[in-house]
């Protein structure tokens, strides 16, 4: 891992951290935050599910998240993890943010492109391959690489083959028949 990677994973991931426990600690005010999005979700659970345990459960989400980004472990995974629930709290925010005075609005845009921001720098580390190329990448050069070797091969049993019956029709004319 590069040195800026160990650097800036920890750093953008310690947000995503502090802000699950924060979720966690108060699982109440998170519940009814979150609550219009929490009732859809605990509806099309197959499971009986309170809006408070749906809390707890995107708080534990984002800190697990958070702390296997930041360690660099499944990073894609969990920045992508990350980069969902980050847009998720930016929609929620921005719907209960007061807006009723000029300093609740300039505190409003201010959250907004802080999570925007975040959401943007999980975005982009879901789709870091730290320098090595992805799995599409790796799949179609191995493609190319076995549509080569069959060419190639196919080129080889064709010359062969020529040979072979140059052989056979000089060992026919040899022996006169």
């Amino acid at each position: 891992m590069s040195f800026v990677r160990t650097l800036a994973r920890p750093m953008l991931a310690s947000s995503f951290v502090f802000a699950g426990l924060d979720k966690l600690k108060n699982a109440d005010d998170t519940a009814q935050q979150l609550s219009p999005l929490l009732q859809k979700a605990a509806a099309s659970l197959p499971f009986q599910a309170d809006e408070k345990m749906l809390a707890r459960v995107i708080g534990g989400t984002q800190v697990g998240a958070g702390v296997l980004f930041g360690l660099g472990k499944f990073s894609r995974l969990s920045a992508t993890v990350l980069t969902v629930i980050s847009l998720l709290n930016t929609f929620v925010e921005w719907r209960s943010a007061d807006i009723s005075t000029k300093q609740g609005r300039q505190a409003r845009r201010n959250q907004l492109l802080k999570n925007v921001s975040l959401s943007g720098g999980a975005l982009l580390a879901s789709v870091d391959t730290a320098g090595k190329p992805g799995l599409a990448w790796r799949a179609e050069h191995i493609a190319a690489d076995a549509r080569r070797t069959a060419a190639g091969a196919r080129k080889t049993t064709g010359k062969k083959l020529h040979k072979a019956d140059k052989a056979v029709r000089r060992a026919v004319h040899a022996t006169g028949a």
